[in-house]
């Protein structure tokens, strides 16, 4: 039981690096994964992938340290390069981690977290079927906290907007198997 707190512990360290870098994430990692979580008991995942998932979520922003701080917290539309930018954070992630023997295993999620089911999603245009399931769960669930919390770009969605938004990109941006249990 105390390497899994240690290891939950050493989670959460790095969690404080990753929002310490850009200040509006801060809590986000932490509430994405709790509705991860959430979505992954749902399903019906054993408490292994569960754990994975959770841990996933915590880091999927560490990429994030690599990304200029004027570029993440630009108030006006990106422009493409900056998007561009924006757009290496789950590469970025997953090289941070991959090194790690304990983390190696949520590499392949914090990478994918961006893609979407009809395969225009970032950074390997992956669609459907060759998304992890693990994946697809941290994709609703970040992009839920995403759509609910301000943003410097935009305000927050209510949560029921948020759903439905969710419910209307079922099949393309997010895996349909998942959105009703969300």
């Amino acid at each position: 039981m105390d390497m899994r707190k240690n290891y939950f512990e050493t989670l959460n360290v790095l969690v404080r690096a990753i929002e310490a870098s850009d200040p509006y994430t801060s809590g986000h990692s932490m509430r994405v994964s709790a509705y991860a979580e959430a979505i992954a008991q749902k399903v019906g995942l054993p408490q292994g992938k569960i754990d994975l998932i959770k841990s996933a979520a915590l880091l999927h922003d560490i990429g994030k340290i690599g990304i200029d701080k004027n570029i993440l917290n630009k108030t006006g539309k990106l422009k493409r390069e900056e998007f561009e930018k924006i757009k290496s954070h789950p590469e970025i992630g997953a090289t941070i981690i991959a090194d790690l023997s304990y983390l190696s295993n949520i590499s392949g999620i914090i990478k994918h977290h961006h893609e979407r089911n009809d395969g225009k999603g970032y950074p390997d245009g992956l669609c459907y079927e060759d998304i992890p399931l693990e994946t697809s769960i941290l994709t609703i669930a970040d992009s839920f906290d995403a759509m609910t919390t301000d943003r410097p770009y935009r305000s927050a969605l209510s949560l029921e907007s948020a759903l439905q938004e969710i419910k209307n990109n079922e099949g393309t941006q997010f895996n349909p198997d998942i959105v009703d249990d969300a």
